[in-house]
């Protein structure tokens, strides 16, 4: 009975900390955070300690599946140098860095412990990538952001692995470079083939509630056998949400989508509320732990003070060259835009290649000028890298590796603790400015793009419209060629707002009207089919941006299910 009001107060906690966010001004994460330290210190409750496996296993292999599931994958990989960057090269120059310092700083510490700690609080949150999102910054930043948050947590607990391991013995820096190579390279192959696997099968699967049901295991699916090859699992959950998410428009219904969707948003509303209330839920335990061990609160507060400062500047240092060398990169490919055009319209009439061999190469060279358009119009600035350092905040994943600590780690105690100083120091303190900070760099407003691609791509969808409709096989019939032009507006109502009681119309009447409407049910979903083709083809191309696609796809599932609604059972 405990248990059960204790998972009853959690989940209304959780309700409530986002419901009152937006009105408090304040992320929902660090509203958790600050209940579960005021309930931390309640007399009568017990001091609360966590097992860190089950946030390491249980936990973040969904998050961070979910999280992949909705990235735009044309996005992702326009700028997967940068995200790399970010989520690979930063996080071992952080943790080397970091490493150095604790090393002088604790005297009993050696090297290895320093860089265990580095990595530790190496990883970012995706708290950021919400915040940003919510004050309307560029899509391409929010990208990045959620690209970094995907896999640094990845890295970072592959570095705690090899750093771990220094710790108890010799290891070479070839070594520790082939395994961190093998963890992440196993891992992606792994999670997709997994993806892919499962996107197929929960294709044959009718039931839309037996499909979501089956995807809430393709993290574990993933990580499990990757954790056994020893490469790193949560790259593998998230290369598996990458497929998925792609795969899903292409192989799912769209009742498939939707509950997929819906149930999704649920799991990550209460694991990621779930993780950080269990996190303010701690500190009276941490707090205990470095009394116990016979330091103070100030010998973990003045160290992580320090190492959240040079969190930051190892950040900028690191950050601002990469925007930099990524904009060079775009000026390069916009230069060579002129002759790509001339090329792309050259090959249209070359008779020099096979069909197939020129139309390979036209796709290719049209996908390339699709990414010089993304360039020219969402760069990525002084601004914008500035926003991407102030976004650097720690969250759960610091606390919980921090935890994975072995027990004879010198300072274990105050280093969980300074663990969870810096995470919850860079979520009250970044967390709550980052929103008054995007705002105070005057970030370009895309507004006016967005509505122009989205209107160009309601003139594309119009036309697959206008070619299915000019079809022989769809107009032919009179009586659906006479109310054709207004098909995709109409709701099939069966007759219900002429018919009344249906008392005046005769059976004959009747089974007419009826008739009718499956007609125009048949025409919409061909509609609807060729339109969405004709997106993934988009998409393909990267014509427009993940943001258009998404809402088109958005609008189409929309109609689809209304369909599905409308058509009479068994037919």
């Amino acid at each position: 009975m405990e248990a059960v009001v204790i998972v009853v107060v959690c989940v209304l906690a959780i309700a409530a900390a986002n419901h009152f966010a937006s009105r408090l001004r304040m992320a929902a994460p660090l509203l958790l955070v600050l209940f579960g330290v005021a309930v931390s210190f309640v007399p009568s409750l017990p001091p609360v300690s966590v097992n860190p496996e089950i946030i390491l296993m249980g936990v973040l292999p969904p998050l961070l599946y979910a999280a992949a599931v909705a990235m735009p994958a044309m996005e992702f990989k326009r700028d997967f140098q940068m995200i790399s960057g970010l989520s690979v090269a930063l996080v071992v120059v952080s943790s080397l860095g970091l490493g150095l310092v604790f090393m002088w700083v604790l005297p009993q510490a050696d090297f290895a412990t320093g860089v265990a700690l580095g990595a530790i609080l190496s990883p970012t949150d995706a708290v950021a990538t919400n915040t940003v999102q919510r004050v309307g910054a560029p899509n391409r930043l929010i990208t990045v952001l959620s690209g970094e948050s995907l896999f640094n947590d990845a890295s970072a607990l592959v570095m705690l692995r090899a750093a771990i391991a220094a710790m108890a013995s010799s290891v070479s820096l070839f070594g520790v470079a082939v395994s961190f190579a093998w963890a992440i390279l196993a891992a992606v192959a792994v999670g997709a083939v997994i993806g892919w696997v499962f996107v197929r099968i929960r294709a044959r699967i009718s039931n839309p509630a037996v499909a979501t049901a089956t995807s809430l295991v393709i993290p574990y699916v993933a990580f499990v056998p990757t954790e056994l090859i020893e490469a790193s699992g949560l790259v593998a959950a998230v290369a598996a949400g990458l497929m998925s998410g792609r795969g899903s428009v292409r192989y799912l219904t769209a009742a498939h989508r939707q509950s997929d969707v819906q149930s999704w948003r649920m799991v990550e509303l209460l694991l990621e509320g779930g993780v950080f209330l269990l996190m303010g839920l701690e500190l009276k335990a941490l707090i205990i732990d470095v009394g116990d061990s016979g330091d103070t609160v100030w010998h973990a507060l003045w160290p992580a003070a320090l190492a959240f400062v040079l969190l930051i500047l190892i950040r900028l240092a690191l950050v601002m060259p990469l925007v930099q060398w990524s904009e060079r990169r775009a000026r390069r490919l916009i230069a060579h835009e002129e002759r790509l055009e001339r090329l792309h319209v050259d090959l249209a009439d070359s008779k020099r290649l096979g069909r197939r061999a020129t139309d390979r190469v036209r796709a290719r060279i049209g996908r390339r000028l699709a990414d010089i358009a993304f360039y020219r119009t969402q760069s990525i600035g002084a601004r914008e890298g500035l926003v991407v350092v102030w976004a650097g905040m720690r969250g759960v994943v610091t606390l919980a590796a921090a935890q994975t600590l072995p027990a004879d780690t010198p300072y274990r105690s105050m280093l969980v603790l300074l663990a969870f100083f810096v995470a919850v120091g860079s979520l009250m303190i970044q967390g709550g400015t980052l929103a008054a900070f995007v705002r105070w760099m005057k970030l370009p407003d895309h507004s006016a793009d967005e509505a122009a691609e989205r209107k160009l791509l309601g003139r594309e969808m119009a036309s697959v419209t206008g070619r299915i409709l000019a079809d022989p096989s769809v107009s032919a019939d009179p009586r659906i060629a006479r109310s054709i032009e207004t098909v995709r507006r109409l709701e099939a109502t069966e007759g219900d707002e002429d018919v009344g009681d249906g008392a005046d119309l005769d059976a004959v009447a009747l089974d007419r009207r009826m008739a009718g409407a499956k007609r125009m049910r048949r025409v919409r979903r061909m509609i609807l089919d060729g339109q969405r083709r004709h997106l993934l083809e988009l998409r393909e191309r990267g014509s427009f941006s993940s943001s258009a696609l998404t809402s088109a796809l958005e609008r189409l599932d929309a109609e689809e299910l209304s369909l599905d609604a409308q058509a009479p059972a068994g037919s």
